[in-house]
């Protein structure tokens, strides 16, 4: 378990997740706790299947068989429901860009419709300034997502996530679908934004360069549960307990060119 943080947004304890039943019932997530703090950027990393990405689905309500305790900025949730206010200060960004933005649907319609989701008002102002905040000009807002590369694509779902005014943002593997050269851009831009609106983050990656980048914390995942939890100092130090993590970092090389 992660020990307590001051300020906490995000408290986790106990939490399971599982799919199907018995006797097919896979359980994802297995008793995990961990603390989040205000403004933190908290990482989780781990081979595929470990779990991570699941964590994220349960605190966004799209996984209905969960138990355990989930808190976010004070709410305990419950179930898959959550309330407004909780979708307004906890929004998720996805790892592939491109199957997250309606095909058929312009820029402009995207954050459009988000706004007017969120209640917001003066929305044309507003799209202009979601473009700018992240690094795309006026002239993509009347575009469709296939006319936007990868790295484009990202900035674009990026800006329907800040359009809430979120306090939290889950990132599922931002960069993982993108070209090595375009994740540092994507990397810097949300350093950026987080360090401009105050947000905090819990991000999914396998990669730990991309970890090391961007956030201070991490919690290591194998099948379901923490087996480690440590500043990114202590990982670049290569100061580990597990042999599962130094497992991780033998097999990161671009990790290793990084630090």
């Amino acid at each position: 378990m992660s020990g307590a943080v001051p300020d906490p947004v995000i408290q986790i304890r106990d939490l399971s997740v599982w799919f199907g039943d018995p006797p097919e019932r896979v359980d994802a997530v297995r008793g995990v706790s961990l603390d989040v703090a205000r403004g933190e950027s908290f990482g989780l990393v781990g081979e595929s299947g470990s779990g991570k990405s699941t964590i994220l689905r349960a605190i966004a309500g799209l996984i209905p068989t969960w138990s355990g305790n989930i808190t976010v900025d004070g709410e305990e949730l419950s179930g898959i429901r959550r309330s407004p206010t909780f979708k307004g200060r906890v929004q998720m960004v996805f790892q592939d860009p491109y199957a997250s933005l309606h095909p058929r649907h312009t820029i402009d319609a995207v954050l459009r419709e988000t706004l007017h989701l969120q209640g917001k008002t003066d929305v044309d102002a507003r799209i202009d300034q979601l473009l700018q905040q992240v690094g795309l000009g006026g002239g993509f807002r009347f575009r469709y997502p296939h006319q936007l590369s990868g790295g484009q694509r990202q900035r674009v779902a990026i800006a329907r996530a800040l359009a809430a005014e979120p306090e939290v943002l889950l990132l599922d593997e931002p960069t993982s679908a993108l070209d090595v050269s375009v994740q540092a851009e994507i990397l810097n831009l949300l350093a950026d934004l987080r360090a401009e609106h105050g947000l905090s983050y819990v991000m999914v990656s396998h990669d730990l360069a991309v970890v090391g980048h961007l956030c201070e914390r991490l919690a290591v995942m194998q099948q379901g549960q923490i087996v480690e939890t440590l500043t990114v100092e202590a990982l670049r130090a290569g100061s580990v307990a597990q042999d599962y993590t130094r497992h991780l970092l033998d097999a990161s090389t671009t990790y290793r060119r990084s630090a």
